[in-house]
């Protein structure tokens, strides 16, 4: 039965603890067992939460005492370490936060509660949330479950790692460039980046640039990140970015009442691609034409004017920089990874470079705006490549030598612009690597992607696929 259980999504876990066909303390315990077992090689979880046992037999009482249940209950989850926790060690991946133990939970993780969701661990991280690897001085380095040589990504490689082990089915991620969207294809998971301020970013470190950052769920399963999304949107009155009140309608198992259109591409504007990622782009674009969808490739040219991966650089480099300085302020170099320690060594974006990028932005913006004027949806890869090897940087992308950024570059397009996008796996490299796709859609318009990506995981070639680790 405790395999049985670490198969299952999210969703079949709740619905079979409120059948009463087994317990939240068994749910739990087998994940528990599951990290003793394979943590040790893989390094996602970085704290156990002491009291996960304890409230999973609180949450068995009210099941068998007929309480009402809310959507997640007894269900396990992870949450990476940037993530506020009360109770529970929130160290940042970074020596400087090291014992740091924050008082209230972030929003989203108080939300996960509210559900009924069971805080299970805590997951590894890059320090400062800032790398394209999870590794970092205070915790090492996490390994993708699908060869330990190569890594499950950043900043949310260890929350990537740990749920596509089956150490965890659900958990909450960050994102500001890639970074829940690139690991979930590094392993092979699914993640959703919503619009921007649909789910609020109180109580998760750090903040800038604020407009860029995201907070979403990762799981195993287009439903579950459905189920989560449904329970962390809306305003919680701190986060004045969260300010939606739009209504949120998962979409699955609607019937629009018109065709969707939607379009695909993998170049021009978002830099190299491998032949294999792109294959599976056009694959899943054969897949939706297959399931009535009129489908056709696509360019956007503000993409083509204004390359969004450069002007991330040239935003984020002023801001983020700053943060990290007051961050660090006192606090000896030897306490600080490589990552980081790049950052500040940075030189200063000029006023008139930094103005151009903004600029940029708000045509990017208008960009997309002209697309969805005509199409539901945009269909592209989420890496250019599979995972990489540890430490590979730079690297070869269709022939052409690019650094670490370029793992970004048909991603932060929806960081830029706060599009939403949901990345999930359709394919696998000839290395046996999970390949994924992104589906992107318009501002707001959380239910058309998921409901897409739960055509296209309908037909999935590789649904259920998982690593042997």
């Amino acid at each position: 039965m405790k395999s049985e259980i670490l198969y299952q999504d999210a969703t079949a876990l709740a619905e079979l603890i409120r059948r009463r066909e087994i317990s939240p303390v068994e749910v739990v315990q087998a994940h528990l067992d599951r990290i003793e077992a394979v943590n040790p090689k893989v390094n996602a979880i970085v704290t156990v939460a002491d009291d996960a046992v304890g409230a999973a037999k609180a949450a068995e009482r009210a099941v068998l005492q007929g309480h009402e249940l809310g959507p997640l209950h007894g269900v396990p989850f992870t949450v990476k370490d940037s993530i506020d926790t009360a109770g529970v060690l929130t160290q940042r991946g970074s020596l400087i936060f090291k014992g740091r133990i924050p008082d209230t939970d972030a929003t989203s993780v108080a939300r996960m509660k509210k559900a009924g969701a069971i805080l299970l661990a805590k997951t590894n991280l890059p320090e400062f949330s800032y790398s394209f690897e999870s590794d970092n001085l205070l915790s090492g380095r996490s390994n993708n479950p699908w060869d330990l040589q190569r890594t499950p990504g950043g900043s949310s490689g260890g929350e990537s790692a740990a749920i596509a082990a089956r150490m965890s089915p659900l958990g909450l991620g960050t994102d500001l460039g890639n970074s829940v969207r690139g690991p979930a294809a590094q392993t092979g998971i699914a993640a959703l980046k919503a619009t921007h301020g649909r789910v609020p970013m109180t109580g998760i470190w750090p903040r800038a640039p604020r407009r860029f950052w995201h907070v979403g769920p990762m799981a195993r399963s287009i439903r579950d990140l459905a189920l989560a999304f449904s329970q962390l949107s809306g305003p919680d009155g701190l986060d004045a970015f969260a300010t939606s009140t739009v209504q949120f309608d998962a979409g699955i198992g609607h019937s629009p009442h018109r065709q969707l259109r939607v379009g695909w591409m993998v170049e021009p504007g978002f830099g190299p691609v491998d032949s294999e990622v792109a294959a599976t782009v056009r694959a899943a674009a054969d897949a939706l034409k297959s399931l009535s969808c009129f489908v056709e490739p696509v360019r956007i040219p503000a993409l083509e004017r204004d390359f969004a991966n450069d002007v991330f650089t040239r935003l984020q480099v002023m801001e983020t920089k700053q943060e990290f300085a007051a961050a660090t302020a006192g606090r000896s170099q030897d306490e600080l990874y490589k990552a980081v320690k790049k950052m500040l060594a940075l030189p200063d974006v000029s006023m008139k470079d930094y103005m151009d990028a903004e600029q940029a932005v708000e045509r990017l913006r208008d960009g997309y705006a002209e697309y969805f004027a005509k199409y539901d949806a945009l269909i592209t890869h989420v890496l250019p490549v599979p995972a990489q090897k540890h430490g590979a940087d730079p690297f070869t992308v269709d022939g052409q030598t690019v650094d670490a950024t370029s793992l970004r570059g048909a991603t932060v397009p929806l960081n830029l612009t706060g599009l939403p996008g949901i990345s999930m796996r359709f394919g696998t490299s000839n290395a046996g690597l999970p390949i994924n796709v992104q589906i992107v859609g318009s501002w707001q318009a959380e239910s058309t992607i998921l409901h897409l990506a739960t055509m296209l995981e309908s037909v999935s070639p590789v649904r259920h696929l998982h690593p042997e680790v």
